[in-house]
């Protein structure tokens, strides 16, 4: 019979997809359309093979929109009604999903919707660095640091407070830079942002 301490590592993925997208004229980023589906729907996919089974999906602006147009089944949805504070609002309200999760979630392997052009190798690879409930590691790019970020357990409760506003968790990983596994993902993944009209190419 296998014990709780002979489980293997539940490492969950955490979306990050509140954003109201208001560089883009206040269209959600989780709606926007990549390869026929909305932006949301991708980004759960990718980390769906990646390896994630248990995924949690912080929403915010249009939420609603988000659950009627969005496959989200089997996913945990989190709302979080201060979205417009910033991505450290939604990054405290993922981490709290997570801490209440049955599963008892041992990692947080953090995606931000709007970078589809970080696909599941790039996740996967992140994911595999987990060792213990310690584990600080994030994907680096020609030696800069992106995402996804993965936070082991022991790491939410100093993560939840500094994340303020729209810094996330970067004051926390800049205070344990040197506790950071990085990951090269440069040969698998592009790291860019949907932030503006101008990058509305980059969807398909």
């Amino acid at each position: 019979m296998t014990t709780a301490h002979e489980r293997p590592p539940v490492v969950a993925g955490l979306l990050l997809a509140a954003g109201g997208g208001r560089r883009l004229g206040g269209r959600p980023k989780a709606l926007l359309t990549h390869r026929g589906r909305p932006l949301v729907e991708h980004a759960v996919g990718v980390l769906r093979e990646a390896g994630c089974e248990v995924v949690h999906v912080v929403l915010g602006a249009s939420a609603a929109a988000v659950r009627e147009r969005a496959g989200l089944a089997g996913c945990v949805l989190v709302e979080n009604p201060e979205w417009a504070e910033g991505m450290g609002s939604s990054l405290r309200a993922g981490l709290g999903s997570l801490a209440d999760d049955p599963h008892g979630v041992d990692a947080a392997l953090v995606l931000l919707v709007d970078q589809p052009g970080i696909g599941a190798e790039a996740v996967a690879r992140v994911r595999a660095a987990y060792e213990s409930r310690s584990t600080l590691a994030a994907a680096s790019y020609d030696g800069q640091r992106g995402h996804p970020v993965l936070f082991g357990a022991a790491h939410w409760a100093g993560v939840a407070v500094s994340a303020v506003g729209d810094r996330g968790a970067r004051d926390y990983l800049a205070a344990h830079r040197d506790a950071i596994t990085p990951v090269d993902c440069s040969d698998v993944a592009e790291p860019y942002d949907i932030d503006t009209e101008a990058d509305l190419p980059h969807l398909e």
